[in-house]
């Protein structure tokens, strides 16, 4: 088994690379946020999940060890196959994908293609237990989310909303003073 590849990437298109370790080119599917921070003939240690199935053998390849558990999680879940969970992992970074589970969101997995409202509430079933987020994580995501209705609901666009949830200090948590200091951008 091929548990992970150091080498030069040799060849870079837009779902995979080419390893190339001491002459021999592997191809290596990865997400999207990899492959952009992976340069052409950059010496790489990607992290390596074969994938076997009939007549094929595909690599997945990982920056980190906890991007490939995060993978290996979600292809454990009926009607996620690699593709899909290369899809997952990018769209979003890994903290938000679980803050979202850990609080019942599908709205981020349904941007995937080939994700559906019924598989993403089975993701967040079979994954809410297995993953670890801190408390504070989870409710800042919730409570952006309150913020934004909130202030929906006064006439402000959810785009104008997010643009100024995005200048807000990390220090404010509560919603109530999120909600206070997004009003007073909006309103300069």
């Amino acid at each position: 088994m091929i548990a992970s590849l150091k080498g030069k990437i040799e060849l870079k298109e837009n779902k995979f690379v080419v390893v190339d370790v001491r002459g021999v080119g592997y191809k290596v599917y990865c997400p999207v946020p990899i492959l952009e921070k992976l340069t052409f003939e950059e010496e790489v240690k990607l992290f390596i999940y074969l994938y076997h199935r009939e007549n094929l053998l595909d690599l997945y390849g990982f920056l980190n060890i906890d991007e490939l558990n995060f993978f290996e999680l979600l292809i454990s879940i009926s009607g996620i196959g690699p593709k899909a969970a290369l899809s997952v992992l990018s769209i979003a970074s890994i903290k938000s994908l679980k803050a979202s589970i850990a609080s019942g969101r599908v709205d981020l997995l349904t941007k995937v293609s080939g994700i559906g409202k019924k598989t993403a509430e089975r993701v967040i079933l079979e994954l809410r237990s297995k993953i670890l987020v801190s408390g504070s994580e989870v409710k800042k995501l919730v409570s952006d989310d309150e913020v934004v209705d909130a202030l929906v609901g006064l006439g402000y666009t959810r785009y104008q909303v997010h643009d100024a949830l995005k200048q807000l200090p990390e220090r404010i948590k509560d919603i109530e003073s999120r909600i206070k200091e997004v009003l007073k951008i909006l309103g300069k």
